[in-house]
């Protein structure tokens, strides 16, 4: 039986973490809640012993940290430093956080005694928590098991993971080429049909390929999304599930949900909007969506990108039979285009590029161009690069207007440019019934909205990527007005969703040539970067020097 001298360090033994783990997971958890609080190892280890440096009385916790500890938690500084009740052993139950403390959209700790689910030797948290209960119920459903039976699977899986295997499995799958995931993508959907290819683009002497099917048709649309353009409309259809996962799938979704568990990811089973039908003719995006629950899209059309980089990490067959969920979900042409008789998620890609005025130390007037490098916490794309805003196509509060593509890109600009948390799915309680009124928008957002030429979103083009077979409206994001920066810069910040936030300059030319043949992009955020670069080449006069960007070359890489 383990004796503990304070509350904390129970709470801490009973996730599993040592005291530089728990420390590492609190400054990323400050950073991602705006917390102000600080915490080291020696603080934390004089903390959870309950005594000051040469066993003197713990001194007044800063109040920063206290609150820190709580939110964390789910308790009070005073309980948290005050001796267990009696001492306990690795059977006793997890204490629930208490209404309004804890994470928010990720694994928490709840209460859940342990028996003959105990998780075993590795670290982990009690995943017995509302953020998965309804993956768990889908799961029972569409696999034919009896309630309960894919929670006690995942905690098993579980307790045969460490988190170090999950971090070494999703750090070996970000080292992959992007380039040998789209050459493998091409080369499985080769053939099909003629009218469609991959996303090409001639830098210079180099050719870029992606995994994103495009046509000619699709390319270079350049359409502002005003509300003449911008018309994709929610349709009243019925979502209607594709049938009873296999033992394949569910084994799949297991992994995942245990995975996800580990490494606190984000899931919230949001609706999303799933294409139904899309007319790009005109100048003018319309066509329909119809709404599908996020989970569904989670632990099906997504899992086929981890099958397909763990194949070729494990060098096994790539080809059609060696891929059993890509074989059922996504087998052909026929199936990744015709997507409304399947699961077709997706949402929008966006280069930012900010007017800033001349500055002696830096130079000429120009574009800082924002791109993101994606963090470990995110469902998708995770530690690859990407153009930011990225964000899926979802409804915030009123399904009806928010189908429009410019409504998931304003909001996806406050949410990880501008630091809006209350338009962020995975956070907050949705009590606001208009997150987007004027009156509630960032101070940057509403000054950009304030006068019409201070903004201007356009489309510039649109593709469905292969590695799952999401819908991508690639975009771009140009402020206009240069007085921006000097007013706002300082408060573009990423969210949660990045890892870190790199900026470049559109007068140089040189490290944007070597950005575009970084291996680490994501391949729709290489679609929307190239698209983006070569529309502001057109529009951004003297403010740029961009490399010669010719796109709409398709086919086999």
């Amino acid at each position: 039986m383990r004796i503990f001298r304070t509350v904390l360090e129970q709470k801490i033994w009973e996730r599993r973490q040592t005291f530089e783990e728990f420390v590492e997971y609190a400054e990323a958890f400050a950073r991602e809640h705006d917390e102000a609080g600080t915490l080291g190892v020696r603080h934390l280890q004089r903390l959870a012993a309950g005594r000051g440096p040469n066993g003197r009385p713990l001194g007044q916790v800063r109040p920063a940290t206290a609150r820190l500890l709580e939110r964390i938690l789910g308790l009070s500084v005073d309980e948290l430093l005050a001796a267990p009740a009696a001492s306990t052993g690795a059977s006793d139950a997890v204490t629930p956080a208490r209404p309004g403390h804890g994470v928010i959209g990720r694994i928490a700790p709840t209460a859940d005694s342990r028996g003959v689910d105990d998780f075993g030797p590795a670290r982990q948290q009690d995943i017995g928590v509302p953020n998965l209960a309804g993956s768990f119920e889908w799961l029972d459903e569409r696999s034919g098991w009896t309630p309960d039976t894919s929670r006690r699977r995942v905690r098993a899986r579980v307790g045969k993971l460490t988190t170090g295997d999950v971090l070494d499995r999703h750090i070996g799958r970000a080292s992959v080429r992007r380039s040998q995931i789209a050459r493998v993508l091409a080369e499985y959907y080769a053939d099909d049909d003629s009218r469609y290819g991959t996303y090409r683009a001639q830098v210079g002497t180099r050719e870029i390929g992606t995994s994103v099917l495009s046509s000619s048709a699709w390319l270079n649309l350049n359409c502002e999304l005003t509300p003449d353009n911008d018309q994709l409309a929610l349709a009243d259809v019925e979502f209607g599930a594709s049938g009873v996962s296999d033992d394949v799938g569910a084994k799949h979704a297991v992994d995942r949900l245990a995975e996800d568990a580990l490494l606190d990811v984000r899931v919230v089973n949001a609706p999303v909007y799933r294409l139904l039908g899309v007319d790009l003719d005109g100048g003018a995006i319309s066509g329909t969506v119809g709404l599908a629950p996020f989970v569904e899209y989670a632990l099906t059309m997504d899992l086929l990108e981890r099958e397909l980089i763990d194949a070729i990490k494990a060098g096994r067959s790539v080809q059609r039979g060696g891929l059993p969920m890509r074989d059922r979900h996504l087998p052909d042409l026929a199936t990744v285009v015709g997507v409304g008789d399947r699961l077709c998620a997706g949402g929008v890609v966006g280069l930012c590029a900010i007017a800033r005025p001349a500055d002696p130390y830096r130079g000429d007037a120009d574009y800082a161009l924002l791109v993101q490098e994606r963090s470990g916490h995110v469902l998708n794309s995770a530690r690859r690069l990407a153009v930011i805003p990225k964000g899926f196509h979802q409804p915030l509060k009123d399904v009806r207007a928010d189908a429009r593509i410019g409504a998931t890109l304003r909001r996806e600009m406050e949410e990880e440019l501008f630091g809006r948390s209350e338009v962020d799915s995975t956070v907050g309680e949705g009590r606001v019934a208009e997150p987007m009124h004027p009156k509630r928008l960032s101070a940057p957002m509403r000054w950009l909205l304030g006068e019409p030429d201070r903004l201007r979103l356009e489309c510039t083009g649109f593709g469905l990527n292969l590695v799952s077979g999401n819908y991508e409206f690639a975009s771009l994001i140009v402020i206009e007005d240069e007085e921006f920066w000097p007013r706002y810069g300082g408060d573009v910040e990423a969210n949660w969703e990045s890892a870190g936030l790199r900026l470049y300059s559109s007068l140089d030319r040189q490290l944007i040539d070597n950005l575009i043949s970084d291996e680490s992009w994501s391949n729709e955020g290489l679609f929307a970067l190239l698209l983006g670069l070569r529309r502001l080449r057109e529009i951004g006069g003297r403010r740029v020097d961009l490399p010669v960007i010719e796109s709409g070359a398709l086919g086999a890489s």
